[in-house]
């Protein structure tokens, strides 16, 4: 009977909720799903649940390390693809989160919701082994590894690693050739941000 209604295109299973018709219960039941807060896909490891296979799918892949996305850039391998697409803006300089206060633009939202923070002057995070206090939890952390000497930020072109993953974007450029940085004056490129202010002081003692 199923078979025939692929030829007929009879579709006798109707959802009671928006009308979408199916040619069998099976393929109603998994439509269902749709309009229920109802996750039946769970993952083995962790317990975390799913509305379809194919999201459970990419989920696994964080327990399995497997790392099926890569850099056609650098040959960087990432085990999801939001990783993947963070990544590339060390390549493509794109900045797609912009701050509504002062319209200064950030790769990162992690960034931006640190900068905002700026304007309102809050910093609720404090540390526990010193007085030192931030406005975002990420900066916190990033401050307690002055206390572990924890490194987890390794380059994939040598040994060197890094506290803080800006200093490993910044430290990637060397093997890149990427110069992102350039003089508004002369057009000049720099790969570090902080070799334009120095260069730029050229141009001051000139005026």
């Amino acid at each position: 009977m199923v078979h025939k209604r692929l030829h007929t295109g009879e579709k006798p299973q109707i959802c009671d909720i928006c009308d979408k018709a199916f040619r069998t219960h099976s393929e109603l039941s998994r439509h269902k799903v749709i309009h229920q807060e109802e996750r039946p896909h769970i993952c083995n490891e962790c317990g975390k649940t799913f509305k379809c296979t194919d999201h459970l799918r990419v989920h696994r892949v964080i327990h399995t390390k497997e790392k099926v996305f890569w850099c056609d850039q650098c040959g960087k391998t990432f085990n999801q693809s939001s990783q993947l697409k963070m990544h590339q803006r060390v390549h493509t300089g794109e900045k797609p989160y912009s701050c509504e206060e002062c319209g200064k633009v950030f790769a990162l939202s992690s960034s931006l919701r640190s900068h905002e923070s700026i304007h309102t002057g809050k910093k609720p995070y404090s540390c526990d082994q010193c007085s030192s206090t931030f406005r975002a939890r990420v900066e916190l952390k990033t401050h307690q590894r002055t206390h572990t000497g924890e490194k987890p930020y390794s380059c994939d072109h040598c040994e060197k690693k890094f506290s803080r993953q800006d200093h490993l974007v910044v430290h990637l450029l060397v093997h890149t050739g990427l110069k992102p940085h350039s003089c508004e004056h002369c057009g000049k490129n720099f790969s570090r941000r902080s070799n334009l202010k120095v260069h730029q002081r050229t141009h001051a003692a000139l005026r």
